[in-house]
């Protein structure tokens, strides 16, 4: 019964409050999401015009198998504006969810940084299960996200 690691730094050429302002809301996360996942932010609308705060609960549905929904509720534990906040997992999938992101100037830009800790339910063959397909799934789900985000920001130099 492991706890995984998934890591992604990424630099992208805009300003740190330019980065700070798209990832902290919740309302950008179904455009960097695959979209076979079918991602829908299911909270209260009203979220995507407040700051990101400790305490905040966001929910979701999502699709991560065969297309059958999924109910998922984060919470938002840490905030340090324009520096960092953490994502955990409430209820959903995993057994463990804890998503840190990361934000710093850097020069002609922003450098992010992922830090994904999970652990897949069901013990050995929750284990079985990441070795098989969750894995994968997640390293397609963030390369898309590192694509799309490229996509709509460019390329650093």
């Amino acid at each position: 019964m492991a706890i995984y690691t998934l890591k992604r730094v990424q630099r992208l050429p805009i300003s740190l409050e330019k980065a700070w302002a798209f990832f902290s809301s919740p309302a950008n996360l179904k455009e960097i999401t695959p979209p076979y996942m079918g991602f829908e932010v299911t909270s209260d609308p009203d979220f995507s015009t407040r700051p990101t705060y400790a305490g905040q609960i966001i929910t979701y549905t999502v699709k991560p198998v065969l297309g059958i929904p999924m109910f998922w509720m984060t919470e938002i534990t840490h905030v340090e504006d324009m520096k960092f906040f953490v994502d955990e997992q409430r209820v959903g999938p995993y057994a463990i969810w804890h998503h840190q992101h990361h934000f710093r100037s850097i020069p002609g830009g922003v450098e992010m940084t992922d830090l994904v800790h999970y652990k897949v339910p069901l013990g050995w063959l929750g284990d079985l299960a990441n070795a098989l397909f969750v894995r994968r799934q997640l390293t397609e789900i963030f390369d898309y996200r590192w694509n799309k985000l490229e996509e709509v920001f460019g390329k650093m130099s």
